[in-house]
């Protein structure tokens, strides 16, 4: 990075800073040269479950700033007036949350991609069908966790092959998610993240919580309970990775495009703190 970034311990904070030039350039340099708005579903072979996701992307650069959204949340048409707008415009607009934390994405991961970050880990997912590479991609998650056989790990936002990683290594799997009841192994799915985090030994988290808000409670939950988070980002890659050290133990990054758009070999990126 360009600067010594400053210690951040809120998404606003880190927004704040952003905009203030302390992690690099004048985000009203930087141009959100293509927004884009993808509905996506998955349904892995022999599950019961279909994913449907969304995302917004905003490109800056060759980067991709990427954030996920609940239906109905933000509108396709958005992306007609956020071609040329410069980051700090969409950053200190009223935008819904989701398009703020793309840019703050694009621009975190602008200052420095995650492929040229000296305290990244490249882990490359092998070729393969959907389930062959979800698995893969999950493991390397849950590799990122000391599970040791008994570790309780609260899982916020459930993946059921990430439920299975963690089972896999001897853990208690809490599952959390708003969308989901069971999983596909037959676990009950709270929909209380406070319970099954202050309920859990270390905290695996996808980075939706940075779309839906509930982040910094998270966040600051961890501290308080010096409890491991790890997070498991599509969305907000970049923007988690701000927090290392801050609250967030460990990081897998995947930044767009994601391994669920192509049978090749793609990237992911790990790291870890000292704590």
């Amino acid at each position: 990075m360009t600067t010594t970034p400053p210690a951040v311990t809120s998404v606003p904070q880190l927004t704040e800073s952003v905009l203030a030039g302390s992690f690099g350039p004048d985000p009203e340099t930087l141009d959100v040269v293509s927004a884009f708005w993808l509905h996506h579903t998955t349904r892995l072979p022999g599950a019961d479950v279909t994913y449907r996701n969304y995302y917004v992307l905003l490109r800056v650069g060759e980067v991709f700033g990427a954030c996920s959204f609940e239906a109905g949340e933000l509108d396709p048409s958005y992306c007609a007036d956020t071609s040329g707008r410069t980051l700090a415009d969409v950053l200190s607009s009223g935008d819904p949350l989701p398009v703020r934390i793309a840019a703050l994405d694009a621009y975190l991961a602008s200052v420095q991609p995650h492929h040229t970050s000296p305290y990244a880990e490249e882990v490359v997912l092998p070729a393969g069908t959907p389930d062959v590479r979800a698995r893969a991609r999950d493991a390397a998650v849950a590799g990122l966790l000391d599970v040791a056989e008994g570790t309780k790990v609260a899982l916020i936002g459930v993946v059921n092959p990430l439920v299975d990683a963690i089972t896999d290594r001897g853990g208690i799997c809490l599952p959390c998610d708003f969308n989901l009841r069971e999983t596909a192994s037959g676990l009950a799915v709270s929909r209380d993240m406070t319970e099954v985090v202050d309920a859990a030994d270390a905290v695996v988290a996808t980075g939706m919580t940075l779309s839906n808000g509930t982040f910094d409670v998270l966040l600051s939950r961890c501290r308080e309970q010096s409890k491991p988070l790890a997070v498991y980002a599509q969305t907000g890659s970049a923007v988690a990775r701000a927090f290392l050290g801050a609250g967030v133990t460990a990081l897998s990054a995947e930044p767009f495009p994601f391994s669920q758009f192509s049978s090749r070999p793609s990237s992911l990126y790990r790291y870890r703190t000292d704590t």
